[in-house]
């Protein structure tokens, strides 16, 4: 009852800065997305009684048929030098996403203030989504509808507070000093992980090399995003975490016209220590995907189909737990409506 009160109450703060603020010229914005999916394994059970792998062991997009993603509700204001971002999300994938939350947060997926205290500098404190990796939680800037291993397994948000600095010439810095690993709402440990990101970027694209470490931890990211022609789009995202997993990932996009674009993502991840990926033995494993999806845009929705192929390097694959049948390979179908606002 308190979330729909509270949703209620956005929805008509919502409605007010419309119909006055807005005549005013308000820098008071808002924005989200509501999405939705059907889900289907072909090569294995989608009865969740039988016990057999519903789907691969990422975040999102895992239930069976028809299924709902999320309401994001996202609403920012800036001032002079100053302002704010606070971004709440509802449904499964927004429930997801905020798991490190406490009960009376479990619907915050953002809420930091920022001032750009010149114009080089930015400082900025609270929570909000990482600055690892090439996914991101929101599925309206996510080519591919699924999620890979590597943004699965971290981390998705911190805590804490980072300054952005513009180096000129296309060159970026970011230090950050930060909650434990999506430790949203307080520090659980008093301990802290600091963030370092070195970007650089230019009108095809960008790349951006991303730290996150304490004394007995370290994660290495690489991220990239080129615009080859005006048709062809190439990503590329590697990462390392010490003790827990490394992989790569490629993405290959292709508009074929204003409307549609096709991709494609090929992932291979090796479990280090996560326990995600277990063979005989205690022996931890790895996977391979490949993810084929199309985009096709109707005004502000976006309709994608998606074919996903998991590859295990051992039979890891429940397919009919009655039957004890298993495979090493998992592959499923999505179906996957976003729309934007």
């Amino acid at each position: 009852m308190k979330k729909i009160k509270l949703l209620l109450f956005i929805l008509l703060g919502f409605a007010i800065n419309s119909s006055i603020f807005g005549q005013l010229d308000s820098a008071l914005t808002i924005s989200g997305t509501v999405d939705v999916y059907y889900r289907s394994n072909l090569n294995s059970t989608n009865n969740p009684e039988n016990g057999g792998t519903l789907a691969p062991p990422t975040s999102f997009a895992g239930l069976p048929g028809f299924s709902l993603g999320m309401f994001n509700l996202v609403s920012s204001y800036e001032a002079g030098k100053v302002g704010f971002v606070a971004d709440l999300v509802f449904g499964p994938r927004g429930t997801e996403a905020v798991f490190g939350s406490g009960p009376s947060q479990n619907i915050v997926n953002q809420l930091y203030g920022y001032w750009n205290i010149n114009d080089k500098v930015t400082a900025t404190m609270g929570n909000f989504n990482t600055f690892l990796g090439y996914e991101v939680i929101s599925p309206a800037a996510n080519f591919n509808y699924s999620t890979s291993y590597m943004f699965s397994y971290g981390p998705f948000s911190h805590s804490g507070l980072k300054l952005d600095f513009d180096l000129g010439r296309g060159w970026s810095l970011m230090t950050a000093v930060l909650n434990p690993t999506d430790a949203t709402d307080f520090n659980p440990s008093a301990e802290y992980l600091g963030g370092l990101q070195l970007g650089y970027t230019k009108d095809a694209g960008g790349a951006w090399l991303n730290f996150l470490f304490d004394d007995d931890f370290l994660q290495v990211d690489l991220t990239t995003g080129w615009q080859a022609t005006e048709a062809v789009y190439i990503g590329l995202n590697a990462t390392s975490a010490s003790d827990n997993f490394y992989g790569t990932a490629l993405y290959l996009q292709v508009a074929t016209s204003d409307d549609l674009s096709l991709g494609v993502r090929g992932e291979y991840f090796k479990d280090e220590g996560l326990g995600l990926i277990v063979e005989g033995d205690d022996e931890f494993g790895s996977v391979v995907d490949f993810t084929f999806s199309a985009n096709y845009k109707v005004d502000n929705l976006t309709i994608i189909p998606e074919i996903r192929i998991d590859a295990f390097s051992d039979d890891l694959v429940i397919t009919d737990a009655a039957a004890a049948d298993v495979a090493s390979s998992l592959s499923s179908f999505v179906l996957a409506a976003v729309y934007s606002f």
